[in-house]
This record gives C-alpha cells, sequence and structure tokens, in this order.
C-alpha cells in the first residue's frame, strides 16, 4: 500500500499538534509496512530523525507564465555514513514553494516570508523566481484571516498554489490512497484525487467551529465541506469532532471513522523526574487562541491564588490573545503570579514539562489535544477539559468544564494540596497511556486505505 500524504506540518516545522500526530501516524504507517510519500509546503531543513529523507520534487515540473519549463532535482538530508537515508523505511519527504504558516500575524508575516526566501534555496529555482513568488503575495495583500482562526498572509493564495504544484508532483509519483490533513491541504488532495482517480482520505484534526466559535472564516467552511463531502472517507481524531463533522457539515455519520491520536511513549533511558522547588508549578501550553481557553486558566488562577499563593502559572505559547491575556493576568492583580514564556519548542517543551507539577488544558473546543499525553508521559497529572476528544479515551485525568472556572480551581488546589492525589494520577496515567498507540493508530488508517482502494 503507498500512500501520498499531503500535510502542513512535520517536525521541526511545527506550529501546533499536528506535526506532533504526522510524526507519530507516519512511525506508526512505516511499522505497518505502508510506503508514505509526505508532501510539505516549504523548506524545513533537518527534518526531525536524524535521517529521515528531505528531497524535493524529483520530477516536479512546473509551467511558469511564459510557458517555460523548469524541473527540480533530488536533495537528501541526514548522516549518509550512518548506514540508511530515512529513519523509515516507507517515508519519504517532498516539499513544495508554498508559504502554508497557519499562525502568522501581521507583525510576523515579513519575518516568515524572510525565512522562506531563506530556506526555499531548490536547484532549478533561481532566487529571481522566488522573490516574484514574494512579491506575488505581497501584491496580495498579506491579509490576515479572522482573529480566532489566526491565519496570517496571503493563506488561500498558497493553499491554492500548493495544490497546483501537489498534482504536478504526482504526475511522477505511483501511490494507492491520498490522504490530506486538514483543511489547508483539502484543496491539493482533490484536485490530485480528480487528476489521478485515487480515493482520497480526509483527516480532519480540527475544523473552524473549533478555531472560531460561531464566528467562521466562510471560505475556510466551505474549503472544509468540499473535502468532507469530495472525500471518500472522512478521519476523526475524535467522536467530538466526528460529531461536529456530522452535524455542521452534513456529512453521511457512515463515511466517518475515528481514529484517536496516540503517543509515544519513553524508552526507559531517561527517567522523568519534576525539578524540586518550594514553589507550586502549574502550566498551560498551547496557543493562545479562543479555541484554547487561556481566559479561563487565568480565572481559575487568580481563585486558587485567593487560597494558595506558593504557586506560579506558567503560559507557553503565542497567538493573538497573548496581549490581551498579559493585560487580563495584570487586570486581575495576579501579575507575579504568572509567568508567560512565549512559543516552545524541542529541549525547552520538554524542560517546562519536567518543571511542572500539573498541566491544565482548558479548550473551549478541543478535537484530540495531544499535548496532556505529553504531559503524562513526563509524568506530569493533567486537568483536562471535557470539551476534548481526549477526555474520551483518559480515565485517570481530571475533567472539568472549561466555563467552570470554580471547579477548574478547586481541581488545580486539590492536586497542589494532597501529594496521595497527585501520585495515583501519575501512576494510573502511566498505565493508561500504554493503551493508546500509533502502530495501532496506523492499522486503524491501513484498514481504511484498504477498503477505499478497493472499491
Amino acid at each position: 500500500m503507498k500512500v501520498f500524504m499531503l500535510g502542513w506540518e512535520f517536525p521541526p516545522y511545527m506550529s501546533g499538534g499536528l506535526g506532533t500526530a504526522c510524526y507519530g501516524l507516519t512511525k506508526g504507517l512505516d511499522q505497518v509496512g505502508v510506503e508514505v510519500s509526505f508532501v510539505l509546503p516549504m523548506s524545513v531543513g533537518q527534518v526531525t530523525g536524524q535521517h529521515v529523507s528531505l528531497r524535493t520534487p524529483a520530477t516536479l515540473v512546473e509551467k511558469d507564465r511564459l510557458g517555460q519549463r523548469k524541473t527540480t532535482t533530488t536533495t537528501r538530508y541526514g548522516s549518509p555514513s550512518a548506514g540508511k537515508v530515512t529513519e523509515f523505511e516507507h517515508l519519504t519527504m517532498h516539499v513544495l514553494p508554498a508559504i502554508m504558516q497557519p499562525y502568522a500575524t501581521p507583525a510576523n508575516f515579513e519575518e516568515v516570508l524572510r525565512k522562506f526566501q531563506q530556506q526555499y534555496q531548490m536547484p532549478g529555482v533561481t532566487p529571481t523566481e522566488v522573490s516574484q513568488v514574494v512579491e506575488e503575495i505581497k501584491a496580495r495583500g498579506g491579509v490576515a484571516g479572522p482573529s480566532g482562526g489566526g491565519y496570517g498572509g496571503d493563506m488561500l493564495g498558497q493553499v491554492r498554489r500548493y495544490a497546483l504544484l501537489a498534482v504536478e508532483l504526482a504526475k511522477h509519483e505511483d501511490f494507492d490512497v491520498v490522504h490530506a490533513h486538514d483543511w489547508m491541504t483539502y484543496p491539493a488532495g482533490l484536485a490530485v484525487a480528480a487528476y489521478t482517480g485515487k480515493p482520497l482520505v480526509i483527516h480532519v484534526h480540527s475544523t473552524e467551529f473549533d478555531r472560531s466559535g460561531e464566528h467562521v472564516w466562510q471560505q475556510v467552511y466551505d474549503i472544509e465541506r468540499a473535502g468532507m463531502h469530495g472525500a471518500k472517507r472522512i478521519i476523526c481524531v475524535s467522536h467530538w469532532t466526528k460529531n461536529i463533522v456530522v452535524a455542521r457539515y452534513n456529512v453521511d455519520p457512515d463515511k466517518v471513522e475515528v481514529v484517536y491520536n496516540a503517543v509515544e511513549l519513553p524508552d526507559g533511558k531517561d527517567a522523568f523526574t519534576p525539578i524540586s522547588r518550594d514553589e507550586k508549578i502549574v502550566l498551560f501550553l498551547g496557543r493562545i487562541t479562543m479555541q484554547k481557553g487561556p481566559e479561563y486558566f487565568l480565572l481559575a488562577a487568580r481563585k486558587v491564588i485567593e487560597k494558595f499563593q506558593k504557586v506560579r502559572f506558567i503560559i507557553a505559547g503565542s497567538g493573538e490573545l497573548i496581549t490581551k491575556l498579559i493585560e487580563m493576568a495584570a487586570d486581575l492583580g495576579i501579575g507575579r503570579y504568572v509567568t508567560f514564556t512565549g512559543f516552545l519548542r524541542g529541549k525547552d517543551v520538554d524542560r517546562v514539562f519536567r518543571m511542572a507539577d500539573l498541566y491544565v488544558m482548558p479548550s473551549v473546543s478541543e478535537p484530540f489535544g495531544i499535548a496532556p499525553l505529553e504531559a503524562m508521559i513526563r509524568n506530569v497529572p493533567v486537568i483536562i477539559s471535557k470539551q476534548s476528544g481526549v477526555s474520551e479515551v483518559l480515565t485517570h485525568a481530571l475533567k472539568v468544564d472549561f466555563w467552570d472556572v470554580e471547579e477548574m480551581a478547586n481541581q488545580i488546589l486539590a492536586v497542589l494540596r494532597h501529594p496521595p492525589l497527585q501520585r495515583v494520577l501519575r501512576q494510573q496515567g502511566a498505565l493508561e497511556l500504554r493503551k493508546l498507540s500509533w502502530r495501532d493508530s496506523a492499522d486503524r488508517c491501513r484498514e481504511i486505505y484498504e477498503d477505499v482502494a478497493a472499491r
């Protein structure tokens, strides 16, 4: 089974949890013998996993506006001396010249453009041509989408460009199924499926209703709906998401499958132990957006501080609400108890998890939520909102309605004040994680691929 997979995140090119999910799923698919060609929208340098093969589309032929043809050649990253060119036997990486930066803001979009110019150094593409792409994007206005979605730059233009280039790449690939992750790749998935006649499977990690509430960006909603109705099968990361897809997009429930995300368990070489300190640390880690509910985290923090002062609340992440949140902490009079770290990645994420006594995910609408699993594998107890997909698979986690800040505060206090409760959550949570395997998720995806390919 060969899969042409379309995604806009893969470590280290990440701005949310999708990259983690794509990495885990492709690793699981590799283990069950599914060959994956993964198509990214821009050059990312060294991909996570020292020997992952990152190559530009070797047979990609693009006609420019003058009707001329240009080709690109293969570039490989990793250590040839290691005896293999990829970490995963069946995974090939492709990158395409599209700037799909979903959480860019007007303030940082210029930086995104500069990064694109620096990183996109594909053979056969001249600096002048790269500059022309950048100028076209600027000329379209670089208008950000609605604040709920947090989209930046000429996102829709880049989505269209990615779709066109994905079709060109698909002409030179051999595959059985197209698999598209989230709305930005649905047009590409539909286009590739239409051109090749291969079945399309889309993977819904989030919907516009999760990101923006009732104030959806109509163009994004239309793209999502077109992808859902054009696909042969829809994979949702939770029943929470499936219910939204069926109710809000008028999709036949028999067409929708639920495949939960998972987590990579530690290999036992490194023991995760909290750092000793007098001050208890309560962690929020995620995008600072309406969807993630950071305001409720602060409201609960104020109630905790009224009763327990040896505590610090860490907010790790970035997003369009960051300024509002800093002002809110000051207005609530809890500024000295709150630390904003900004966006973290790699070892810094691991470090902040190790420091935490408790992780809280107060999401307003969370299709799944991998971060609580990442906290649990680091021996950190978690409180999660009932409005999340991950709440469907976790038993040994405290759960609360995102809006119930009184109960959220009570749960935080209970964990901080009662070591036996903290110990039980840690021990039972570690056992519970063993039920969640990327290989099992990949096996279910493989069954879906085989089913749609046989029809």
